[in-house]
């Protein structure tokens, strides 16, 4: 008589456990990966919100090459040169509009904070002579180094970051 060799039950897939640990394995590592994503769109939008005002700041200081004066305020933070004109000027509204006067142009569209119900703040410190400036808008990083504490209102939030004029500092 032959003995026939004892046949072990086959273990094709996982067990319960092993399924478990893969997918927590999974879920904390997709957890890192969105929070470090999130964070560089805040860090992205950020740095394009200080490079407009520094373009926008270029564009200024033309204009006072030109004219001896920023372009003055509208008293709700927009610019009045959307085009300038010493008989009256339009405010511009951010994110459209050219700032302009009747031979220059400054800016073909005057840029727009990158988020949606915010925007940029922009006032003149000594009217009517509009001798300084002062741009604002809202960093969404609160742990950035740079930030300032104001009372303007960038949308419905306090404006925290300033470009100003060499003559003049953000709070004054």
């Amino acid at each position: 008589m032959r003995l026939m060799p004892k046949v072990l039950p086959s273990k094709n897939g996982f067990t319960l456990v092993e399924l478990l640990i893969v997918m927590s394995i999974i879920g904390v590592l997709a957890t890192l990966i969105i929070g470090s994503f999130a964070s560089s769109q805040i860090r992205g939008r950020d740095a394009q919100r200080k490079s407009d005002l520094k373009q926008i700041g270029g564009a200024l200081e033309l204009f006072y090459g030109d004219h001896g004066q920023y372009p003055g305020s509208d008293g709700s933070g927009k610019i009045m040169a959307c085009p300038f004109s010493a008989s009256g000027s339009s405010a511009c509204t951010w994110g459209t509009g050219e700032l302009s006067d009747t031979k220059t142009t400054y800016f073909k569209v005057v840029p727009g904070d990158p988020s949606t119900g915010t925007n940029y703040f922009y006032r003149t410190v000594d009217p009517p002579t509009n001798q300084k400036y002062q741009i604002y808008a809202r960093l969404e990083n609160t742990q950035d180094k740079q930030i300032i504490v104001t009372s303007y209102l960038c949308g419905s939030k306090n404006c925290n970051f300033a470009l100003t004029s060499a003559n003049t500092k953000p709070n004054e």
